[in-house]
C-alpha cells in the first residue's frame, strides 16, 4: 500500500469514528470530503482565534430566514453550543450543529487562515575578514526552522552558484563553507544542535547512516523553484567521521541538458573546429584532463550531446552518473563495490555502440580496453587525471606501454582549467619588469601577442561582487595526435618524457595551459594572479 492509499485509510477510518461519535451525542455528522476543498469560505461570523480556540467553522451565515449552520469536532465545549443557541434564538434567530472530522476541521483551517510563508534572508558570501556577515548569516541559518534548514542550505547554495557545501565538525560547532567560482569561502557557524537536524535530511534523502564510522557515497536530487522557472538539482554527498561527528561534502550539479552545449564553453574558433573534426569521426580515443573542479564532465557531456543523434548508439558507464541525458544510455559503474570499467567497457561493447564515454580511465586494463574499443570503429570518451595533455599523453604510454598498433587510436587528449572572470569594474595597470619578462618568455613567438604592449588587470570588488570576479570561463589545452606525436606511441623515439612530447606538440602550434592563461590575462578576462592559482 503506498503512502496515499494510506493516507486515504486513515481519513476513512476517522470519518467512520467521527460518524459513530455523533450518534451517540446526538447531533447530525457531516461528511465534507467532497466539498471542503471547494466550498466558498463563510466569512464575518466569527474570528479566526475563536475557531481556532473552539474548534468550530461557520458554514452558513443567515439569509434563509435568519438560519445559521456551524461545524464543530468532538473536541469543541458543549457550554458553548448551549450558550450560541440560546444568544441566536433571543436575537429569532434558527441554529444548528453538524460533527466533522478533525482532519476536516484542520482542510478548513488552512483555508481560513493559511500559514505565513516566512521569508528568510538571502545568504552573503563574506569577504576576507569580514566576521559581521559570517555571523548574521550564522544567525540566520540558526533561526530557520528544523524541517526546512537543509532545503534552505540547498537552495540557497544553488542561488550563489555553489558547486560545493562543506559541512563540517568543530568542537563547540559546525561549520559551514561552500566553494564559489573554485574558491572555498566561510559561510556560517551554526549551534552544535543542528549536526542531528542535518544528518537526519541527509540519513533519510542520501540514504547513508548517520551511526557509521566509515565513509559513505549517497544522492540526492531536489526540485528547485523559482519565480519564474524549476530546475533539478542533482547533489553528490560524500561523508567521512572525523572526531567531533560525521563532516559531510554535498556536490552540486544544476542540471539543465539545454546548456550542456559547446557554444556556451567558449571555445575559440580554433579549439572548436579541432574539437569538432575528432568527435564526428566514427573512431578514436578523446581523453579529457585535469584536476577535480576543472569542468571535464561538463566537457565531456557537451560533446556527447553534440554526437546524440537518432543514428547514433551512444553508451556511457560512470561512476556515478553526474547528469541524465535523454537519448543516450547511462550505466552506473560502481567501481567501491567491486564493479570496474574495463569489465563494463567489454560488456557494453557486445551492444554495438558508436560512441562510449568512460567515467575516467584509471588503470592499464581500463585503458587496454577503451583503446581497443577504439581502433574496432567506437568513438570513445574518458577523463584521465593528469597535470596537463603532454603529461597525460606520457602517463598513457606507461600504462600502455609503446606499442604501434595503439599509435593511432589516441586522436585528442584535452587538458582544461576553470579561472574567474574578472568584472566589468577590473582595473588596468602595467606590471613590473620582473613580471613582464615573465610574460615576454612564456609568449615569446606566440602569434597576437606584442611584447612591447603588456597590461594586465585586477580585480575591484563591488557590492555585486565582493571580490571583482562573477562567473568562471575554461582555459584549454589541446593536442591533436598527429603523426609526430604518434611516433612516441610507435617505440620510435626511446626514453619518452613530458618535455619531449610538449616541445613536440609546441612546434606543431599547440599552446600550453600557461600560454593560453597569459593570453586571457592580457585581454582582460582574468588576473594573472587567477592564472598562477589554478596553473
Amino acid at each position: 500500500m503506498n503512502e496515499e492509499e494510506l493516507q486515504q485509510k486513515r481519513r476513512d477510518n476517522e470519518e467512520t469514528a467521527t460518524a459513530n461519535r455523533a450518534h451517540i451525542l446526538g447531533l447530525p455528522y457531516l461528511d465534507t470530503r467532497d466539498f471542503e476543498a471547494t466550498i466558498p469560505l463563510t466569512l464575518g461570523v466569527l474570528d479566526k482565534q475563536e475557531m481556532h480556540k473552539n474548534f468550530i467553522i461557520p458554514l452558513q451565515k443567515g439569509g434563509d430566514g435568519d438560519h445559521y449552520q456551524f461545524m464543530i469536532t468532538s473536541q469543541t465545549p458543549r457550554h458553548l453550543l448551549s450558550e450560541m443557541r440560546e444568544n441566536y434564538e433571543k436575537d429569532g434567530e434558527r441554529v444548528d450543529f453538524f460533527l466533522i472530522s478533525g482532519s476536516a476541521f484542520r482542510v478548513f483551517m488552512l483555508r481560513y487562515d493559511p500559514p505565513r510563508e516566512i521569508k528568510y534572508d538571502d545568504i552573503k558570501i563574506a569577504a576576507e575578514g569580514d566576521s559581521e556577515t559570517i555571523a548574521e548569516v550564522s544567525e540566520t541559518l540558526n533561526a530557520v526552522s528544523s524541517e526546512k534548514v537543509f532545503d534552505f542550505l540547498l537552495d540557497q547554495a544553488d542561488k550563489l552558484g555553489a558547486s560545493d557545501i562543506h559541512i563540517e565538525n568543530l568542537r563547540q560547532e559546525i561549520r559551514i563553507r561552500m566553494r564559489i567560482d573554485g574558491i572555498l569561502h566561510p559561510v556560517a557557524n551554526l549551534n552544535k544542535d543542528r549536526y542531528r537536524v542535518l544528518m537526519g535530511e541527509l540519513s533519510s534523502r542520501a540514504n547513508v547512516s548517520a551511526a557509521s564510522n566509515k565513509p559513505q557515497s549517497g544522492h540526492i536530487q531536489t526540485e528547485i523553484r523559482r519565480s519564474s522557472s524549476t530546475h533539478i538539482l542533482n547533489v553528490r554527498v560524500e561523508t567521512v567521521p572525523t572526531m567531533y561527528g560525521q563532516d559531510a561534502v554535498l556536490r552540486l550539479f544544476n542540471f539543465d541538458e539545454s546548456l550542456l552545449k559547446l557554444d556556451l564553453l567558449g571555445l575559440s574558433e580554433a579549439e572548436r573546429r579541432e574539437i569538432d573534426e575528432v568527435i564526428t569521426r566514427p573512431r578514436g580515443l578523446v581523453l579529457m584532463v585535469g584536476p577535480t573542479g576543472s569542468g571535464k564532465s561538463t566537457t565531456l557531456y557537451s560533446m556527447l550531446n553534440a554526437l546524440n543523434t537518432t543514428d547514433r548508439k551512444i553508451i556511457t558507464l560512470e561512476d556515478p552518473i553526474e547528469y541524465g541525458i535523454s537519448g543516450i544510455s547511462q550505466i552506473p559503474i560502481s567501481t567501491n563495490k567491486g564493479g570496474s570499467f574495463a569489465d563494463g567497457l567489454r560488456s557494453v561493447l557486445r551492444l554495438d555502440p558508436d560512441v562510449v564515454m568512460v567515467g575516467e580511465i584509471r588503470d592499464s586494463d581500463t585503458a587496454k580496453t577503451a583503446i581497443q574499443a577504439s581502433i574496432t570503429g567506437h568513438l570513445v570518451l574518458s577523463s584521465f587525471h593528469a597535470d596537463s595533455t603532454c603529461a597525460a599523453f606520457s602517463r598513457m604510454i606507461d600504462l600502455i606501454g609503446q606499442n604501434p598498433i595503439f599509435s593511432t587510436s589516441i586522436r585528442l587528449v584535452v587538458a582544461q582549467r576553470l579561472v574567474r572572470r574578472l568584472t566589468d569594474a577590473k582595473e588596468p595597470y602595467v606590471p613590473d619588469e620582473a613580471t613582464k619578462d615573465y610574460i615576454k618568455k612564456v609568449l615569446d613567438g606566440i602569434e597576437g601577442f606584442n611584447p612591447s604592449e603588456i597590461t594586465l588587470f585586477k580585480p575591484v570588488p563591488t557590492p555585486e561582487a565582493p571580490f571583482g570576479y562573477e562567473g568562471r570561463t575554461v582555459i584549454m589545452e589541446q593536442l591533436v595526435v598527429s603523426d609526430d606525436i604518434s611516433a612516441f606511441l610507435k617505440g620510435d623515439v626511446s626514453d619518452v618524457d613530458t618535455k619531449q612530447i610538449e616541445t613536440v606538440a609546441k612546434k606543431n602550434g599547440m599552446l600550453t595551459l600557461e600560454q593560453k592563461g597569459l593570453l586571457m590575462a592580457l585581454q582582460g578576462i582574468t588576473s594573472l594572479e587567477e592564472v598562477s592559482r589554478v596553473i
